[in-house]
């Protein structure tokens, strides 16, 4: 059986657990937790989470390890709360959902265009009914990014190993970074943040789409703020659960093109995992609509020829670049005009 099957096995059992001792008691500490939205006049596309934890901790300045792995242990053992009634309003459009087994959810909603404000609209989660005897309803702020008419292309780029020093490949010392390392300590790979802000320009919107869980999400907003990235959407999914945390890496891509039917994008990710064949599949799926393709180069042997049976076959009118750096990105994307 394979490790992720069996920590699927292992976390039905704790859930199992856990809902039989908490299934009445009140939440202590029932938090609407949001990721944040996209959308246009096409309809707006939100996420988030309802848990029974208290609000992940900031990191400092100077602070040890252990608290680092307290922090991230903390987003991985999480008490969330399945069936939760929740009323998810967007610029004068409403619309009701529950969590699921998992304690996700996803809002579809069809708003106002003339109420739909670029780069950012506000919106609002909160407790449609009584759960569990909390009744206030927890009303929670999110934003929902929304192109501008002045946008001209928009951008969609991969995370680990693409901005963010991760090495997927090894196993060992990517989980040693992620559970000690912070969104003060964790490192951008030379020039991208100054590539992508670029590549922003300020009004073209940017995309941030990985296979990483979402317990991560809050730590990738730091990490994006703090070394100053385009602020985006970033979609995540769940490892271990199902339906609406679950979404695969090319279904993810396929709604930013959907709900943004105007724009045409450029796709970044690296050469680690899946990015090269799922980069092609959405190329060849929607033609016409993406500008270029850039793999940043990371593998551990860079000749196993995963990568090249993607680019030795590729014959559509889109550049495929395999990349040493962020420079040789910047060289190309400089003769496309995108900069």
């Amino acid at each position: 059986m394979s490790a992720s099957r069996w920590a699927r096995r292992l976390e039905q059992a704790w859930d199992g657990v856990r809902l039989r001792r908490t299934r009445t008691r009140t939440p202590v500490d029932l938090r609407i937790e949001t990721y944040g939205g996209h959308g246009s006049a096409q309809g707006v596309v939100v996420r988030g989470r309802v848990l029974d934890d208290p609000p992940p901790t900031d990191a400092v300045e100077g602070e040890g390890v252990g608290a680092a792995v307290r922090r991230t242990v903390r987003q991985f053992l999480t008490d969330d709360l399945p069936g939760v009634p929740l009323r998810v309003t967007v610029a004068g459009a409403t619309v009701r959902t529950v969590t699921d087994a998992d304690g996700y959810f996803q809002a579809r909603l069809q708003p106002d265009p003339a109420q739909l404000v670029a780069p950012w609209t506000t919106g609002t989660v909160e407790l449609a009914g009584e759960y569990r005897g909390v009744t206030d309803p927890m009303t929670t702020p999110l934003d929902v990014l929304v192109p501008s008419d002045a946008a001209t292309f928009g951008v969609i780029s991969d995370v680990d190993d693409t901005i963010l020093e991760t090495g997927v490949q090894r196993v060992g010392r990517m989980i040693r970074q992620t559970f000690t390392g912070s969104a003060l300590t964790r490192t951008p790979f030379p020039g991208a943040a100054e590539l992508y802000r670029d590549l922003a320009a300020g009004i073209n919107p940017v995309f941030y789409v990985s296979s990483s869980p979402w317990n991560l999400h809050s730590f990738l907003m730091a990490f994006i703020r703090h070394r100053e990235f385009p602020v985006g959407p970033v979609l995540l999914r769940d490892l271990l659960g199902t339906s609406a945390g679950r979404e695969q890496k090319g279904g993810r891509i396929q709604e930013v093109l959907d709900l943004h039917p105007r724009l045409r994008f450029v796709l970044l990710g690296d050469s680690g995992e899946k990015d090269p064949e799922i980069y092609a599949a959405v190329a060849r799926a929607n033609p016409g609509r993406i500008i270029a393709i850039y793999i940043r180069e990371v593998r551990l042997d860079p000749g196993d020829g995963r990568v090249e049976e993607v680019s030795g076959t590729w014959k559509e009118d889109v550049p495929f670049v395999l990349a040493a750096d962020t420079d040789a990105v910047r060289r190309h994307a400089v003769g496309l005009g995108l900069l």
